[in-house]
């Protein structure tokens, strides 16, 4: 990166909302770069959470959640296949299995309406259960919301990233900011370790570090606390036992211990809400792993335990006041937040985009539409999905997709070269990994991990030593290991 690089717009986070908002600015005639402190965009809330689209029934009237939730849902609908994203429109049952619950649900779907959600209606318990056979028998009724969904957010993010990138905005990973310029009261660059570049806005989407990068820059008014929630996963084998998405009844901090289907046809249950100090803890524990399946029992008793193949955490940016915070900063000219982006944030994500532009447009910045911008991602579709002549016909064109190296997901050799040299591509095994799935199945990576960690060395023309698992100091393989005189001396012993 050259020195003293002039941008319009710099956006610090390369998550689902920091690459929405590059998306959304690319629209315009803008010098926009996108700064992520990692190898890869996306590896952290939005690598790691409920993968739900919201209906927008949860929030309070009134909120950033509830207007951003509902507007986010509708233009996921509207851009879904422009950007060839994987979303598949389950509908969602909130499920109460006592009378307090069931008058919960009523105001639930009154909230709803309030906030504009299309197609609420309460189900009895009969009809519940017509739905979902494996549900609780103590099950009451629910309120079923249409418009739910379930999607991949690293694919979504990537889809951004992508479009953002094919209509000029230029990314730049592990690219950490480490401060900023000022002039008269006014951010006038960024500095980071491959130099500092000039900017007229900086647009802080950096999640659970949004608070750190706002203080860095001058402004202490808000906090972010992390919020761990972990989760298990089921094999594909036992997707049958749900069809919805399945809330229980909310409570104050939490949608709650839910059980869902993936697009990709496993099962999870999860999450937890923690509230943690440690921004870099993502473990799981034993008290929360049995919190989660306890709180999953009630809604569906016999979960097939013996087929879970992991479980992970996430952590969500909970910001002080518990909603969104997008704004220009009050002192600071020239900062515009789009913090605390907890759940719905996944939901409202091209929504917190579109308000983004107008606080842009607001605040002064010149946004002139621009012609040639092109929405369009092609899709893509898996090698495992293809018919056998579709999959004959590429392996002629190139004999690597004759190559299996993934056998859970059946993914192959030229599909992870593919995803390796696509635009933002794959830096990481488990960027690799996200992108195609080789490493997500039965296995966890047993059998592709090192094939994988082959493939990245040769594409990248780099070591093994220099391949990495996901995040900046991840080295799996090292040259040589220093071993302690002390540990020399006891092992001779």
């Amino acid at each position: 990166m050259a020195d003293k690089m002039k941008t319009d717009v710099v956006i610090v986070g390369g998550g689902i909302t920091g690459t929405a908002i590059a998306r959304e600015l690319s629209k315009y005639e803008l010098k926009v770069v996108l700064l992520e402190k990692e190898p890869d965009i996306a590896v952290g809330t939005t690598k790691a959470n409920s993968a739900i689209v919201h209906a927008g029934f949860d929030a309070h009237p009134g909120t950033l959640k509830a207007t951003l939730n509902v507007r986010g849902n509708a233009l996921y609908h509207q851009i879904a296949d422009e950007l060839g994203l994987d979303i598949k429109w389950t509908g969602s049952l909130v499920v109460a299995v006592n009378e307090e619950e069931m008058r919960s649900l009523e105001e639930l779907l009154e909230r709803g309406r309030g906030n504009g959600v299309p197609g609420l209606k309460m189900l009895s318990r009969d009809e519940v259960l017509a739905q979902e056979p494996n549900l609780s028998q103590a099950t009451l009724g629910a309120l079923w919301a249409p418009s739910a969904g379930i999607m991949l957010p690293f694919g979504a993010a990537v889809a951004f990233a992508q479009s953002a990138v094919k209509n000029g905005v230029q990314v730049i990973r592990e690219c950490p900011v480490k401060g900023f310029t000022m002039k008269n009261g006014r951010i006038s660059g960024v500095r980071t370790p491959r130099g500092e570049m000039a900017a007229s806005f900086v647009i802080n989407a950096a999640g659970i570090h949004a608070d750190d990068i706002s203080r860095l820059a001058g402004d202490s008014s808000f906090e972010i606390k992390p919020r761990k929630g972990e989760y298990i996963l089921f094999d594909k084998k036992v997707s049958a036992l749900i069809n919805n998405v399945l809330f229980p009844t909310p409570t104050k901090v939490s949608k709650g211990i839910l059980v869902s289907p993936t697009v990709h046809g496993n099962i999870f249950i999860g999450p937890n809400a923690q509230d943690i100090d440690d921004k870099e803890d993502v473990a799981t524990t034993p008290d929360g792993l049995a919190e989660i399946i306890a709180g999953a029992q009630r809604l569906v008793p016999r979960l097939p335990l013996g087929a879970a193949i992991t479980q992970f955490s996430g952590l969500r940016a909970a910001a002080t006041g518990g909603d969104f915070i997008i704004r220009p900063s009050a002192v600071v000219a020239g900062l515009i937040h789009a913090a605390g982006i907890q759940s719905p944030g996944l939901t409202s994500a091209p929504a917190i985009a579109e308000l983004v532009a107008d606080i842009l447009r607001r605040e002064g910045l010149a946004m002139k539409p621009k012609a040639s911008f092109d929405p369009v991602v092609p899709r893509y579709i898996p090698f495992r999905e293809l018919s056998a002549e579709e999959k004959q016909r590429l392996i002629a064109l190139n004999p690597l997709y004759g190559r299996v190296i993934c056998r859970c997901e059946t993914v192959t050799e030229a599909e992870i070269v593919a995803a390796i040299h696509s635009p933002c591509g794959a830096r990481t095994i488990d960027g690799v990994k996200r992108r195609t799935r080789a490493g997500m199945g039965r296995c966890q990576g047993g059998f592709c991990g090192p094939r994988v960690t082959a493939i990245l060395a040769r594409e990248l023309n780099i070591p093994i030593t220099q391949v990495r698992k996901d995040m900046l100091e991840s080295y799996l393989f090292y040259d040589k290991i220093e071993i302690p005189a002390d540990c020399e001396v006891a092992c001779s012993e």
